[in-house]
């Protein structure tokens, strides 16, 4: 069986892998979660950005929240919105790929 976590980890580790795949590796814990659970905390972690995105936004047209904020959390709610659309497109295919497998 194919451990990707673990070799990514020891990448981590050893600090060839940097930058936003590192910070990524610690919110999702790179000390051998399943990727069920890591795809199930990026889910959850992307639905909280979005409910934070319109709560911003209810504040900034209310006046209690500066227009800085609202951008802030909107294009942080953008860019979960389009890294769970490309996870699902990579599924979509994944799945079409096996679908047209010789058995």
């Amino acid at each position: 069986m194919i451990d990707p976590i673990s070799s990514f980890a020891s990448k981590l580790s050893s600090g060839t892998v940097d930058g936003p795949a590192r910070a990524g590796a610690k919110a999702y814990g790179a000390s051998g979660a399943d990727f069920g659970t890591a795809l199930s905390q990026a889910a959850a972690d992307a639905a909280q950005s979005l409910k934070t995105a319109e709560a911003v936004s209810i504040a900034g047209m209310e006046g209690r929240a500066s227009a800085q904020k609202v951008v802030e959390a909107v294009m942080a709610a953008e860019q979960n919105l389009q890294s769970a659309i490309a996870i699902r497109d990579k599924v979509v295919n994944a799945y079409l790929e096996l679908t047209r497998m010789a058995i």
